[in-house]
């Protein structure tokens, strides 16, 4: 297997999200063979190198999960909340991996995808592969006429706003 990106190693490991794992390597958390690794771009092999977060020797997936969940309303879809505590926990334990697949809203209800195929999460939740996402919303009381506009060009959500460039 040819060297990689440090950062996509633990993403794809199911390790974290290639921008968390960037932190942690700038933290000194990750040793490749034995030496800390601080600097980002640093490359490894998976299959021939010993990498290590928070001590924790790093091993690809041995095999790879995918589960398509309905989340119903009401319910935290992450894997961990401060405020909610464990949600998805319960499969990831059972798989033993971290099995990412994005968040969707606590009053919100739809297909909800966990793998820990992080190249494929990474394809599906990442802005720059412009995947098209369709919501179907209802509201209480009635749209003006601007906004029903609005809702027909669509538009970023706050949070997704300040997370990306237009």
């Amino acid at each position: 297997m040819p060297e990689e990106r440090l950062q996509k190693i633990l993403s794809q490991a199911g390790v974290a999200s290639r921008r968390h794992a960037e932190d942690m390597i700038r933290e000194g958390r990750v040793a490749v063979n034995g030496a800390v690794v601080t600097e980002l771009g640093s490359k490894a092999d998976l299959e021939r190198d010993h990498i290590r977060v928070d001590g924790k020797l790093i091993r690809p997936p041995k095999r790879l999960v995918y589960l398509a969940l309905h989340k119903p309303n009401n319910t935290v879809t992450t894997a961990s909340d401060r405020r909610a505590g464990d949600s998805n926990g319960p499969a990831s334990r059972r798989e033993r991996a971290r099995l990412p697949g994005g968040r969707l809203d606590y009053h919100s209800e739809g297909l909800l995808l966990l793998t820990n195929d992080g190249e494929l999460a990474n394809g599906i939740m990442s802005a720059v592969s412009h995947l098209p996402k369709t919501y179907l919303v209802k509201i209480k009381g009635t749209l003006t006429s601007d906004e029903e506009e609005r809702f027909r060009r669509g538009f970023r959500s706050p949070a997704s706003a300040r997370s990306r460039p237009d």
